[in-house]
């Protein structure tokens, strides 16, 4: 399998839990359908179209975080809109801030070391039985060409970039699988988890260890309704889990290194 590997970085992240009413709670890592936005706008595809071009029957994600986040909420001051008001008779209006204001919780993923560290993830993106050919022209847009669109962490404010773009050719991608414990480097689903080793008293091998239920894709183009879910098991850091799995996995020679890695959408 040829790999495609980018990094997102910025300063702060907000991936909003659809579920949630009048709290914004955050996701810790960007759902696939976040992945797909992110792709979407360096590609310059319409907003809404490519639901179908970046299903899990053409392309697949796989996410590591790259430096220890944290969490946290903060008070979002908006206007409290009540009325519109006339306009053309008064300058009184709520949307002019008349109305006063309403304090919104909004949870906020940052750095651990705000004023030194980034928000950052490792994306990789590899094509599906039947996506070779959006894979390849992903690969060329991202490698020769700079987004866009802009590219955000979540929300529109939450500006970030995109770098380390690189083609991992197929001799440097191999499907492995053992019954040992293995260090996994990326997010990995909760199904393919027979056993995780969790130990605190050795620092070298100690995360923040995370699960939760992300949106996966959406069900066709124009339509927001989800088609699935990924549960997934990953770190709040960028070390490793300690897993056995019940599946196979990749192995992914980059810079001397070898990074085990588990797509997303299994």
């Amino acid at each position: 399998m040829e790999l495609l590997t980018f990094e997102v970085r910025g300063k702060m992240a907000h991936f909003r839990k659809y579920y949630a009413n009048n709290t914004a709670f955050s996701f810790s890592i960007p759902p696939r359908t976040t992945l797909m936005g992110m792709v979407a706008a360096a590609m310059g595809w319409e907003k809404d179209s490519y639901y179908e071009r970046l299903s899990t029957e053409h392309i697949r994600f796989g996410l590591r975080v790259l430096e220890p986040i944290k969490k946290s909420f903060h008070r979002v001051n908006f206007l409290r809109v009540e009325t519109v008001g006339n306009l053309a008779k008064s300058m009184s209006s709520d949307l002019r801030g008349h109305g006063g204001r309403i304090q919104t919780p909004f949870e906020v993923i940052t750095p651990v070391e705000l004023t030194r560290g980034e928000v950052a993830y490792k994306v990789f993106l590899g094509p599906s039985n039947t996506g070779d050919d959006v894979f390849q022209q992903i690969k060329r847009q991202l490698l020769d060409h700079p987004p866009v669109y802009n590219i955000s962490l979540g929300t529109a404010n939450f500006q970030a970039s995109i770098g380390n773009i690189r083609a991992i050719e197929e001799p440097h991608v191999k499907e492995h699988n053992t019954n040992d414990f293995v260090l996994m480097h990326s997010a990995v689903p909760s199904k393919l988890v027979k056993e995780l080793a969790f130990e605190k008293e050795n620092l070298d091998r100690y995360n923040l260890v995370e699960e939760e239920l992300l949106p996966g894709e959406f069900i066709a183009d124009y339509n927001r309704e989800l088609k699935s879910m990924n549960r997934l098991l990953f770190s709040l850091s960028e070390k490793p889990l300690r897993v056995r799995l019940n599946g196979s996995y990749w192995m992914v020679s980059l810079d001397g290194k070898t990074l085990n890695v588990q797509f997303m959408d299994v």
